[in-house]
């Protein structure tokens, strides 16, 4: 918290955030890892999709990210 009458900058936790993004690679990775024999006829479907439910797809897959990452700050 400042004190009144100063600004304050936003600190950045660099080690925080190189886990988060480590973490976001795993996870990105593993599917393609695990299904790797699945994984172009997974793709090839994707790429069948329409934008729009591409788009429902992003979406749904923020708000549970943001909702994981809520759950896990309030422990």
């Amino acid at each position: 918290m400042c004190p009144r009458g100063y600004k304050c900058r936003m600190q950045l936790d660099w080690s925080f955030f190189f886990v988060a993004l480590g973490l976001a690679f795993l996870l990105e990775g593993l599917p393609y890892f695990l299904l790797a024999d699945r994984m172009p006829d997974i793709l090839l479907s994707l790429a069948g999709k329409t934008p729009r439910v591409l788009r429902a797809l992003g979406l749904s897959a923020m708000i549970l990210g943001v909702l994981l990452v809520a759950m896990g700050r309030s422990f």
